[in-house]
């Protein structure tokens, strides 16, 4: 829940030593949350693999390559389903969100063996010019005329929409879009054998947003409306307005 204005103006303040004695008592709950977040990470390492059988091949900037190339050359995949569909003018302004922490992660992802690669439905001539718009450096391929979106559940066909019958985060639901976002984890052994870890949909895709992580610690939070797409906030990076300043008290230039 987000604060509201009037939480922010009618804020209690009080001394220091009150304050410190406050913010060990949260400091507490948030050392339980770490500890429950480490454990969910354990469990979630201790998921059963399952093995990908089918040859998913791609469309990149260096040609026709296979899932397992991919990897380029590391045991660890990790493929952000970038919502991004064949004739769509531009990608979706929530997966561009995720996308814009993508670049600076890479070369840390790379020293723990992960390649990270976005894969979208759109023909890669498309993707191309809305990566170059965006000024992006990751790798982003097309998965164009393959069954990957399909069978990883970020595409629906216009029968399954029409039903109602959309496979969407585990449960099988109604979807307003043919695209939907994602995370997908993949892991290749010393035979070159491939294995799904792990995916993520909804909520779950924001382990790429650290923006939120951010502005979770401020006290506005992230001062989102309640309505049920919470992000109709969220722009294009090279479609923000200029954020305007914190209008000043009068009092300050007295």
């Amino acid at each position: 829940m987000n604060t509201t204005n009037s939480e922010i103006k009618n804020h209690p303040v009080v001394s220091g030593e009150r304050w410190v004695s406050a913010r060990k008592t949260l400091l507490a709950r948030e050392k339980e949350l770490m500890r429950l977040h480490d454990q969910v990470a354990r469990e979630r390492r201790a998921l059963p693999w399952e093995r990908i059988d089918k040859d998913y091949v791609f469309d990149t900037a260096e040609g026709r390559r296979t899932l397992s190339e991919l990897f380029g050359g590391r045991r660890q995949l990790l493929v952000q389903h970038f919502m991004l569909g064949p004739g769509w003018e531009e990608g979706c302004p929530s997966c561009s969100f995720m996308a814009d922490h993508t670049d600076g992660m890479n070369i840390h992802l790379a020293q723990r063996d992960i390649t990270l690669v976005a894969i979208s439905r759109a023909p890669l001539a498309e993707i191309a010019r809305f990566r170059q718009r965006m000024g992006w450096q990751f790798d982003w391929v097309s998965s164009h005329g393959s069954d990957f979106n399909y069978d990883f559940n970020v595409s629906f066909t216009p029968e399954e929409r029409a039903r109602g019958e959309v496979s969407y985060n585990y449960v099988t639901q109604p979807f307003p879009h043919e695209e939907a976002p994602g995370v997908s984890v993949f892991y290749k052994d010393d035979a070159g054998n491939i294995f799904h870890t792990y995916s993520t949909y909804g909520r779950g895709v924001e382990v790429m947003m650290g923006a939120y992580n951010m502005m979770d610690l401020t006290p506005e939070g992230r001062g989102e409306r309640d309505v049920p797409h919470k992000m109709e906030w969220v722009r294009h990076h090279d479609r923000y307005e200029v954020a305007p300043a914190a209008a000043s008290s009068c009092c300050a230039h007295t």
